[in-house]
């Protein structure tokens, strides 16, 4: 058997200890490392990976000479300054979890990493990979007849707690448009095939975390909006975000409509956080509704339940790491997400925040 891809971990938490998680269903795989300040994570981390090392710093990490490539799940206002460290000590593949950075003085620090890096980057974009919006990206095209109008929606639990609570500010997470709808941006510059030319937002923060307070603070990150994104090919789309909404069946809803018919993928939320009560889990669907013959057809898309139950993320963080595994191992020429594909869907979510804050839409001229 050839020698395992070793992989080394920056930071453990609740999203780094899904990665180990479907790290450890891939073939001839090993976590070699695991730099995690947090002596709680990094407990939880040995159960997962327990064969690992932990360190006491990024440095201490880099200079395992045994590592294949790292994985940065990180708090995301530590991404860029991780980014630059690794740039300056030892050049390996990188699965860098999204956001790609938080603020807008950043993007000059990210522009020169991605010109200078000389091993590739994969910035981690799950929601590409859940089964149901793969198979959606699959026919989308075809099936509307050329898209002219995308809307995604997302109704879900409040933001969970982090680690030192780093995911209740503004400052530290991006905001709620940077941190968690960056996925969806993604998705419609890839769905589109196409980049955003202008944004227009609507938003607020009406039920969560308004009670809870850090060393007297008040969490500001929004709960809830509404965002409008027009293309340079004419199309446009919408994102309709609700944070208090986890009573729906399906957490994700995309809807893709041209003039040939519409098509939709429907996505439940965490299967851990389903009651009991109702039975089984919603199972995620694609559907196809033609013009002509009209009529849907509905098809299941089912996850493998061994996937499945390694996240929250409905099997995608598994395929995610096993199109990344390609890239290390040279089966794959260059990584699917891109820095700036990245890049780009933070500068939309910046914009969305700049246009709720300044009550008007924005120009992406202004930000990128």
């Amino acid at each position: 058997m050839t020698k395992p891809t070793t992989y080394g971990i920056i930071g453990c938490g609740m999203m780094g200890q899904e990665h180990l998680r479907n790290i450890a269903l891939l073939p001839n795989t090993q976590v070699g490392a695991i730099f995690e300040p947090n002596a709680q994570m990094r407990a939880e981390s040995a159960r997962f990976a327990p064969d690992a090392v932990f360190v006491d710093s990024l440095d201490d990490l880099l200079a395992i000479e045994t590592l294949d490539c790292l994985l940065i799940a990180s708090p995301n206002f530590c991404h860029v300054d991780q980014l630059d460290m690794i740039a300056k000590t030892r050049a390996l593949p990188i699965l860098v979890e999204k956001p790609l950075y938080t603020e807008p003085q950043d993007l000059a620090r990210i522009n020169a990493f991605a010109a200078s890096y000389p091993a590739p980057v994969w910035v981690a974009m799950e929601y590409r990979y859940m089964p149901p919006v793969a198979a959606f990206l699959e026919q989308a095209r075809e099936a509307t007849g050329g898209i002219k109008m995308l809307t995604i929606r997302e109704h879900r639990f409040p933001f969970l707690e982090k680690v030192d609570d780093w995911n209740r500010f503004n400052a530290r997470s991006g905001g709620t448009f940077v941190e968690k709808c960056c996925h969806f941006f993604d998705l419609m510059r890839l769905t589109l095939g196409s980049e955003p030319v202008r944004v227009m937002a609507s938003g607020g923060q009406d039920a969560n975390h308004l009670d809870e307070r850090y060393d007297g603070q008040v969490p500001d990150i929004l709960d809830n909006g509404y965002v409008i994104v027009d293309f340079e090919n004419g199309a446009r789309a919408m994102l309709e975000l609700c944070m208090f909404a986890e009573g729906a069946e399906y957490q994700e809803e995309i809807a893709a409509v041209g003039p040939k018919g519409k098509i939709e993928a429907l996505v439940p939320g965490p299967g851990r956080f389903w009651p009991e009560h109702l039975g089984a889990a919603p199972t995620p669907k694609l559907i196809l509704s033609p013009r002509d013959p009209k009529g849907p057809v509905e098809q299941d898309i089912p996850v493998d339940p061994d996937i499945l139950d390694a996240g929250d993320h409905n099997g995608s963080t598994f395929y995610q790491h096993k199109y990344f595994l390609e890239l290390v191992r040279g089966d794959r020429s260059a990584p699917e997400v891109s820095l700036t594909d990245g890049k780009q869907a933070v500068l939309m979510g910046i914009a969305a925040q700049k246009s709720i804050s300044e009550k008007r839409s924005v120009e992406m001229s202004e930000i990128s």
